[in-house]
């Protein structure tokens, strides 16, 4: 490879430079590109499968991101010292590409397409997820892949009331007070997420307002880069429906669409639109030897007509397939502490969305390890999501979380994090899963709703109560109409989800999916306004079933219980190779974690073990004063006394003039002390400058047994 075969661009964004190069790596892939800023590095490829597979119907679109643990000079934890499956941060990362290119491809493009990101170095300081992403669109762009890109990516941060772009990864995690991720193409933004400390709607739109600036510099870079080593597209016959078969099926069909589509409840109406396609088929590319392409065309048609007449309906004449007005909202019903033995239990339905939300309490020591190549290496609020599929009344495989399970647990976490209690006012790990029991649209924003609740069942002290909501868009035309509380089928049909979460001060969390080629700042302040009012509404009902967190812990929750001792002391508590702490655990039964500034935490079952746990660490800790009492084994003795060891480390002497009663004499230390003998004494006297302790007996020592002659 020589350098005239290589082509780098590079741009200045939050005034940082992102360099893209191609022609030295991966060179069999259709499109490679090498990312960097600062010294973080990602590959980035994309392939595409030239045939498509015999029966395939729709888009077989894969991303994966390759978290490589050597790229911040680590070596991978556990046995196999080797990379396994994708952390979450990854998994996250995989799904902020997809999101947003997935909806650039043409219709009708149906070759399988497989975009790989290879975090090469990472300085843990530039963030390698937004290099992945612009990477990604970047290689879709300079390869033959039909690609209505590009798109860039960048990360707006607030770190004392000024908008950031690109933050480094410690700003974002310890000084921002937003965490904004955006993509777009050069005329709207296709895709956000976030995660704010309850911001308000109007820094949310200035940040989208200048990451949309930003947005249009990094797809600038990517053109040029196409002009200097692009190829040409493959050409992609757009998928069509036929007007014939189309006005053949409306005029057969139309009418027990339209009907079929205005049953309310959800599985009656998809049984009645199943209905339709299965008497469509039969009568209009039926047959003996039925024409494969009728077939499909037909199938396109009823698709449309159905697709067609609800969004007419809604767009055009106001109305919901369930009968609903453009902004209201589903009832909702919620109860609490409904599962006995959990720490903290909510059920919250919302029409036909259900989420049974369950906590745990952990002590300190069971937080959660991260091994991955981002700043955070432990999190004590854990936020699982499971989707099983009987909650859409399917049958299927349960092997574990999906990716869309892992996403939509990330985005309840993130907008519960805000308002979570300080670690040191409520030292817990928290671990909040979501059981999803039945699904009809935004089972993510009723995932959060639950988790307030259970946090208050609980009693946990949170700062606010937090609720969600889905909204919607429905474009035709020159009409458009933004959907609150958004249904299945307005979402699949529908040109945007938008997930807004919040408390009452402000938002928490944001996520974002644009189907279509992006939305006007208009009618993003719009919907933002109006999902604003619905989560006033959504709290104002939750709190309605419990309006503060329990003063009580449930009383199966562990109790943790702080002490603090000198960090000097820590040793001390921990023994040599970890004697002391491992001993005091098991007799006491209770779980012990030193911090670095000599703070402990002690996580019992009931008070009397924690007590018990403290006052051994209070006596071994203690500084010794006059007057303390110690009862303590004698370690030696000599001809002027007998030390005493009064903690592990510190010894005091009985000097033998004190030994006997006033106005007795004791003519030998061996007469009334022996080593080994338990004798208990009180502190005297101290002197600091010579690191003596004088000690008188208090009562007559218990003699060690006699050792028998060697």
């Amino acid at each position: 490879m020589t350098k005239e075969e290589m082509n780098r661009v590079e741009v200045e964004i939050g005034g940082k430079t992102i360099s893209f190069e191609t022609g030295r790596m991966a060179h069999q892939a259709d499109g490679a590109v090498l990312m960097r800023c600062g010294d973080t590095m990602v590959l980035v490829t994309a392939v595409m499968r030239d045939d498509v597979r015999e029966g395939q119907d729709f888009f077989p679109l894969t991303v994966d991101v390759e978290e490589r643990h050597y790229a911040a000079g680590k070596i991978p934890g556990g046995f196999i010292k080797r990379e396994s499956r994708p952390s979450e941060k990854a998994i996250l990362a995989d799904r902020q590409i997809d999101r947003p290119i997935r909806p650039l491809f043409p219709k009708g493009f149906m070759n399988e397409v497989h975009i790989v990101a290879t975090t090469l170095s990472s300085d843990r300081e530039n963030a390698y997820d937004v290099l992945a992403s612009i990477g990604a669109s970047a290689a879709l762009t300079i390869s033959k892949i039909p690609f209505n890109g590009p798109v860039g990516t960048v990360r707006v941060g607030s770190i004392d009331g000024e908008l950031v772009v690109n933050p480094t990864l410690t700003e974002a995690h310890e000084e921002s007070t937003l965490d904004l991720i955006v993509t777009g193409t050069a005329d709207a933004i296709v895709m956000v997420e976030a995660g704010a400390k309850e911001v308000g709607e109007e820094l949310i739109l200035e940040a989208l307002e200048l990451a949309h600036g930003e947005i249009k510099k990094l797809v600038d870079v990517q053109l040029q880069l196409r002009e200097m080593a692009g190829v040409p597209k493959r050409e992609v016959v757009e998928a069509t429906v036929d007007p014939g078969v189309f006005a053949e099926v409306q005029a057969a069909f139309g009418a027990d669409m339209d009907a079929a589509t205005q049953v309310v409840e959800k599985l009656e109406r998809q049984t009645a639109t199943a209905d339709v396609r299965t008497r469509a088929l039969e009568q209009l590319a039926g047959g003996d030897e039925p024409d494969p392409e009728r077939v499909l065309q037909v199938k396109r048609a009823v698709a449309k007509l159905e697709k067609d007449i609800i969004r007419h309906r809604i767009a055009v004449e106001k109305r919901r397939p369930d009968g609903r007005k453009t902004d209201e909202i589903r009832l909702i019903t919620s109860e609490v502490g409904l599962v006995p033995r959990t720490h903290g239990s909510a059920l919250f339905t919302r029409g036909q969305t259900q989420a049974l939300t369950l906590l745990t309490l952990g002590g300190t020591g069971e937080f959660q390890r991260i091994d991955d190549l981002s700043v955070v290496e432990k999190k004590r609020y854990i936020h699982h999501y499971n989707f099983p599929p009987y909650s859409v009344g399917e049958t299927g495989f349960m092997r574990g979380p999906k990716r869309r399970d892992i996403g939509h647990g990330a985005l309840a976490e993130r907008s519960l994090v805000p308002v979570l209690p300080e670690e040191v006012d409520f030292p817990y790990t928290i671990r909040l899963v979501s059981e999803i029991l039945e699904s009809n649209g935004s089972s993510s924003m009723a995932s959060v709703c639950g988790s307030t609740l259970s946090l208050m069942d609980a009693g946990v002290p949170i700062k606010a109560p937090v609720a969600g909501i889905a909204m919607g868009l429905i474009m035709e035309g020159d009409d458009y109409v933004v959907l609150t509380d958004i249904a299945g089928v307005e979402d699949h049909l529908g040109d945007m989800d938008f997930k807004v979460a919040g408390t009452s001060e402000g938002i928490t969390g944001l996520q974002m999916d644009i189907k279509i080629t992006g939305v006007t700042f208009e009618i993003l302040k719009g919907a933002l306004e109006q999902a604003k009012r619905a989560r006033l509404f959504i709290l104002e009902r939750m709190l309605e079933t419990l309006p503060e967190p329990r003063a009580e812990l449930s009383p199966y929750a562990p109790r943790i219980f702080t002490i603090q001792i000198n960090p000097d002391q820590i040793g001390l508590v921990i023994g040599k190779g970890g004697e002391t702490i491992r001993g005091m655990t098991d007799e006491f039964g209770v779980d012990i974690d030193i911090q670095d500034d000599g703070t402990i935490f002690i996580c019992a079952a009931d008070k009397e073990s924690a007590d018990a746990v403290i006052g051994r660490i209070t006596a071994m800790t203690k500084e010794v004063e006059v007057g303390d009492v110690f009862t303590g084994k004698v370690v030696k003795t000599t001809d002027f006394g007998a030390f005493v060891e009064l903690k592990k480390g510190t010894d005091g002497l009985v000097h033998i003039s004190r030994m006997a009663p006033k106005g007795q004499r004791v003519s030998s230390v061996e007469d009334v002390m022996k080593r080994g003998d338990i004798v208990t004494v009180e502190v005297v006297e101290i002197d600091k400058a010579r690191g003596r302790i004088g000690l008188r007996p208090v009562q007559a020592p218990e003699q060690a047994p006699e050792q028998p002659e060697s």
